[in-house]
């Protein structure tokens, strides 16, 4: 079954907190909620399905539907790492199209900077997990594990430090535009790749931002986003993928955007050429570059040449990404950007995004997410959205 114009982004809300000391995990989540119900023109007794992960505190969706006042008759909640809430828009939708619900709630909030986390410390989940005997001895973190696939890809392709730094950048000039970043000021290729080495070749300019935070989106029936005094962005393309280890036998030049893309683009109806803006999900540099690589903006292994010389600045470059800063500068709630990714997605087509960084006439627009590990297993989330 396709989901091409069966339901459409009719609110989306990016809480403006980075660090929520004062607020509990469960308020953030109803804030955002409430933004999103808001910026639609809805009330929480529209909604009538609920979509979350593993953020949500408690029972996940059974704490949080009943601390939000829903009464729904459809839940999910689907976790794969940052790219849950993309995976949630494309279920949203097929509920929609089924008949399962009229009117969708996803939400995401956490507190990771209140909480003093960094990417540099070791992950685990479990002794039970089944990777646990074989990795979790040598003390991954975040940071090691993206730094590898970096290392494999300018092994192969000669991708160099300067060109990941041109994606930092990018996001710094789009940040500077908006006053809730957390980086605001624009940096150059050489303070980038001069910054402190955290994971070698990855410096710190490379990596993401640490915030608190959240965020929401609503998706509604055709009949009802008409009804709605918004402009429309239809859902018209969704894909999704994970990718495993296979016992060792794994490619870390690829994510699984090579999967999760051309299902999006297969039914949506169009190619990457038509694509006018989009977000990228953008823990590290090289998280950027190989999902436009994946997504086929660019051949294998030209990354570093497409995003070198300002490619994805906004008005300058071939594709503008992340008008908002995304997850380099402006926010990365609970350490999953894959929220944020739509709503500056949906600012894009519905022309609300910072005079600065919008793109003229924008009607077909890209949100891709990735939750895990670059170099291990995750999952990728690919959705394309046009403005009716």
């Amino acid at each position: 079954m396709s989901i091409h114009g069966k339901a459409y982004l009719v609110g989306a809300y990016e809480h403006p907190t980075r660090e929520a000391k004062d607020k509990s995990l469960a308020q953030l989540h109803a804030e955002v909620a409430k933004g999103a119900l808001d910026d639609a023109g809805l009330t929480h007794r529209d909604v009538d399905g609920f979509f979350c992960a593993s953020d949500a505190p408690g029972l996940g969706p059974m704490s949080m539907i009943d601390y939000l006042g829903l009464r729904v008759r459809h839940l999910d909640s689907t976790d794969i790492g940052g790219a849950s809430y993309l995976a949630h828009v494309h279920h949203a939708a097929q509920a929609i199209a089924l008949g399962k619900c009229n009117v969708a709630l996803v939400t995401l909030a956490g507190k990771p900077r209140s909480s003093g986390w960094s990417g540099t410390q070791a992950r685990t989940f479990g002794d039970e997990a089944p990777d646990a005997a074989f990795e979790y001895a040598y003390g991954m973190g975040t940071a090691n594990v993206y730094a590898m696939s970096a290392k494999r890809h300018m092994y192969e392709f000669g991708t160099t430090s300067e060109q990941l730094a041109w994606i930092k950048v990018a996001a710094s000039h789009h940040a500077q535009h908006n006053p809730h970043a957390m980086l605001r000021d624009v940096v150059t290729v050489e303070q980038v790749v001069n910054s402190k080495l955290v994971a070698d070749p990855l410096h710190k300019l490379d990596c993401c931002v640490v915030s608190d935070g959240g965020g929401a989106v609503i998706l509604a029936r055709p009949e009802i986003a008409r009804e709605l005094k918004r402009p429309r962005v239809k859902l018209i393309g969704a894909g999704e993928s994970l990718k495993g280890l296979d016992g060792g036998d794994i490619d870390v030049t690829h994510t699984g955007a090579v999967w999760s893309g051309p299902r999006a683009f297969e039914e949506a109806g169009v190619k990457p050429s038509d694509i006018q803006y989009a977000s990228i999900y953008d823990s590290f540099t090289i998280t950027v570059l190989l999902q436009l690589e994946d997504l086929g903006f660019c051949k294998k292994g030209e990354g570093g040449k497409f995003v070198a010389d300002g490619g994805l600045i906004s008005g300058v470059g071939k594709l503008p990404f992340n008008t908002d800063g995304g997850g380099l500068c402006n926010n990365h709630p609970r350490n999953r950007g894959g929220m944020t990714k739509i709503i500056e997605a949906v600012r894009q087509l519905r022309g609300e995004a910072h005079p600065a960084v919008q793109v003229p006439n924008c009607q077909l627009a890209l949100a891709q997410g990735l939750g895990g590990f670059l170099a291990g297993r995750h999952g990728s989330a690919t959705l394309i959205m046009e403005r009716e």
